[in-house]
């Protein structure tokens, strides 16, 4: 018994795709997205980079103890895992009411002329 293979799809048409990257809809989806993620990384690395120059050059002061024999060294370096889990939920609550809208409608226009 031979099976068939199904054909291959048609290769898409690079018109409608380059059509919706040049759309508003497309255009407000990027600009929405680096508004959130450009300033937010530029935020962390600045708070780690205090982290680490904290570290190296005010031993002092980073290791001034605050409760029994955690010292603020380590109040920041557990305040890293802290902040890199709000970011994500930030970011994911962020997305879905800001930016998954707009890309489930981009991708209905451009799923819908497919199919035609």
């Amino acid at each position: 018994m031979a099976t068939e293979t199904p054909a291959p799809p048609a290769p898409p048409d690079e018109g409608r795709y380059r059509a919706l990257q040049d759309s508003d809809g497309f255009g407000a989806l990027r600009k929405a997205f680096r508004g959130f993620v450009f300033p937010t990384t530029v935020a962390f690395l600045v708070w780690y980079g205090l982290y680490v120059v904290l570290s190296a050059y005010a031993r002092g002061f980073m290791g001034t103890k605050v409760v029994g024999h955690i010292n603020v060294a380590l109040v920041f370096g557990l305040l890293q895992f802290v902040s890199t889990f709000l970011i994500a939920w930030l970011y994911a609550r962020f997305a879905s009411r800001r930016l998954d809208p707009v890309a489930d409608q981009l991708r209905q226009e451009i799923e819908g002329s497919e199919q035609q």
